[in-house]
């Protein structure tokens, strides 16, 4: 019962905290203020689906969460590329 409680307090907390990174997204005055709420956003999923699976009482959802921390970090890398090299994808051609 208390439990239950907690982990429904702790989902509304993670709800409001993606709503704020959303604004920070939308209003953030640089690119990398808006790919570092993405990525929080990202680790607040994977809160998120970590508590909604101790409240359910489930093991199905862990798959999903390495899916969402899998993706969060290869767009976190990518930009950080982006930022030191100016490109994502290098293409080397012989001519």
């Amino acid at each position: 019962m208390i439990l239950s409680t907690v982990l429904a307090i702790a989902l509304f907390m993670y709800s409001i905290s993606i709503f704020l990174y959303l604004y920070r997204i939308l209003k953030g005055p640089t690119t990398s203020d808006k790919v570092v709420a993405l990525d929080s956003i990202g680790m607040n999923l994977v809160a998120i689906v970590a508590l909604l699976s101790m409240l359910l009482d489930t093991s199905a959802y862990l798959d999903v969460i390495l899916l969402i921390a899998l993706l969060a970090f290869i767009g976190t890398v990518s930009f950080a590329k982006f930022v030191e090299k100016g490109k994502v994808i290098e293409r080397e051609r012989d001519n």
